[in-house]
């Protein structure tokens, strides 16, 4: 059995090596390649993909799997090679529904929407993508239309991102959230006290932006000897190995908040990746368990971490002494408030921590809609400047600062805007954990210590890749299934102090 299970092993390392060298192609696109690139960038993607897949569903995979079933059942379910051989097994009897040329398709018109993305993003031309975007929908139709058993069409296309989460969970969950939430941020406007954010604009040279955003990631566990820092129009995180940490922001002179939020968080998810087990390596299981649990990384440290008093207390002398004159009449305290503002915008990246998950319902719904053909691609912008001013109360001014503002579309990844919801959600229940697990963070923060908390969650979460589904990984961090009840306490304690509400 063990040569069965090394001839397993080399093929599936070979397939993701083939993965991986398609991501750093993906990741040379959005930040590196010259634009003209992309027309044979899209057929490199599309190769690389086709190989891949290719590969994965040789017949001779299934053999190896089938023969390794009795050695699987003989060890224990959590060592790395029992979970090797499930996950292939449970990733594989999804991938051979798939026809290789589908894939490669897929891959090519997410490469070529993603050209022209850019390009009616800075014209805020939404005809421009259209096409596109057609195509890439038509696409995902025949893509679920290789799977008949679920209830319905987007379970498909939420699994790729949350295996196991079913669509009518996440209204469930959804409609929880909104519950709590809308009444919070009806009673910070009602409440009407003045929270100035205005220290956040103004004109930061970007080179100094750059310094910065290295300065406070460095204290996370950025090594440039394994990690790098880009810009590009959308932030994203991407790596080729758990030492090849590529993360990515956007500057922008007169408004400070993107890079800093954004290098934060984009280092919340190379955290997770540069913490599996090395030998999880070139394997399947050596990447996230969910994209639900990455974002959760993510936005623990963009927001619990980041928009912290204790945090500030630390890095407000190092903001200070980059950007002097900006900053020369502003208390740490002030600077605190101004980023946890809470203040509906058009943008959800920029969005504060209470509007945030309003944005993402809007898209979850629109998705829904889309693959249902209940609305049809030419009347989206007018559905999402409608719902924006029915969440947020907000008018779309251009497509731009509205439809077209996320890279998610683009790039095909419909099902994935739940995640970012269930990201935030999740982070608080593993919040909770860590300040049992770890009594006296605020002060390790204050102190510009971050290193007990980075090992806490490498060794509870990280390390383990994705050797168990995300049911399974969020039940042995934090003991139990998903609960907006954490998320709900922190978000109300923490808006309560800054708005004078009462925290009940």
């Amino acid at each position: 059995m063990e040569a069965k299970y090394n001839e397993l092993k080399t093929r599936l390392a070979e397939v993701h090596d083939l993965s991986k060298i398609g991501w750093v192609l993906g990741w040379d696109q959005r930040t590196m390649m010259a634009p003209q690139g992309a027309r044979v960038r899209a057929e490199q993607l599309a190769t690389v993909g086709r190989l891949a897949h290719e590969k994965f569903t040789d017949p001779a995979v299934a053999r190896l799997l089938d023969d390794l079933r009795p050695y699987e059942e003989s060890l224990p379910y959590d060592s790395d090679e029992a979970s090797l051989i499930r996950v292939a097994r449970r990733d594989l009897d999804k991938a051979r529904r798939v026809p290789a040329e589908l894939r490669a398709e897929m891959t090519r018109t997410s490469a070529l929407a993603n050209a022209a993305w850019i390009e009616a993003r800075k014209t805020s031309d939404y005809a421009l993508f259209l096409p596109h975007l057609q195509k890439a929908v038509r696409l995902k139709h025949q893509y679920v239309e290789c799977f008949d058993e679920t209830p319905e069409v987007y379970d498909v296309l939420l699994d790729d991102y949350e295996p196991g989460m079913a669509t009518a969970e996440v209204r469930r969950v959804f409609a929880e959230l909104k519950k709590d939430l809308v009444p919070l941020i009806a009673a910070i406007a009602e409440r009407g006290r003045e929270v100035s954010d205005a220290c956040l604009h103004g004109h930061f040279a970007t080179d100094k932006q750059v310094a910065l955003c290295h300065h406070i990631v460095e204290h996370f566990g950025f090594n440039r000897a394994a990690w790098r820092l880009d810009p590009t129009v959308h932030p994203f995180a991407s790596n080729s190995c758990t030492t090849d940490i590529r993360i990515t922001t956007r500057y922008y002179e007169d408004y400070l908040g993107p890079a800093l939020f954004g290098s934060m968080h984009e280092t919340g998810h190379g955290l997770y990746e540069n913490g599996v087990s090395p030998s999880l390596e070139r394997t399947p299981l050596c990447r996230g368990a969910s994209l639900g649990l990455h974002e959760s990384q993510s936005r623990m440290w963009e927001n619990l971490v980041g928009r912290s008093r204790p945090f500030w207390q630390y890095f407000f002398p190092k903001l200070r002494e980059t950007f002097p004159e900006q900053f020369a009449g502003v208390e740490a305290e002030g600077f605190y408030r101004a980023i946890n503002k809470v203040q509906p915008s058009f943008i959800r990246v920029e969005a504060d921590e209470a509007t945030y998950n309003l944005h993402i319902i809007l898209r979850f719904e629109l998705e829904q809609e889309i693959m249902g053909g209940q609305l049809k691609l030419t009347d989206v912008p007018a559905a999402w400047n409608a719902r924006m001013k029915e969440y947020l109360g907000v008018e779309v001014p251009n497509d731009a600062q509205g439809v077209l503002q996320d890279i998610h579309w683009s790039g095909g990844m419909i099902g994935y805007f739940p995640t970012y919801s269930l990201g935030n959600i999740i982070s608080c229940q593993i919040w909770e954990k860590a300040q049992a697990a770890l009594p006296g963070l605020d002060e390790q923060f204050a102190r510009g210590e971050f290193m007990p908390l980075r090992e806490w969650l490498r060794t509870t979460l990280h390390q383990h890749g994705r050797k168990f589904t995300p049911t399974e990984t969020l039940q042995r961090v934090v003991g139990g299934p998903i609960d907006v009840g954490p998320y709900v306490r922190y978000l109300r304690a923490k808006l309560s102090d800054i708005y004078g509400l009462s925290a009940n």
